[in-house]
């Protein structure tokens, strides 16, 4: 069974001994990275955990009535 690599894998050894790492890593690839994690992750990231904790406050306040009460 063939593996599939999604990103290339990167040496560790190539970090500590002075070499590039851009030589592994292209800068293409890190250009469509960068721009996937700011563009698409984080935004969804964000907006997950904003409504878990809505949904968590909401949940509460549906057990236990609401603030003052």
């Amino acid at each position: 069974m063939k593996t599939v690599y999604y990103l290339k894998p990167i040496k560790v050894n190539a970090i500590f001994n002075g070499e590039g790492v851009m030589d592994e890593f292209e800068k293409g690839e890190e250009r469509n990275m960068f721009l996937f994690l700011t563009v698409v992750l984080f935004p969804v990231l964000s907006v997950a955990v904003v409504g878990a904790y809505g949904f968590a406050v909401w949940i509460s306040q549906l057990l236990m009535g609401p603030p003052g009460a």
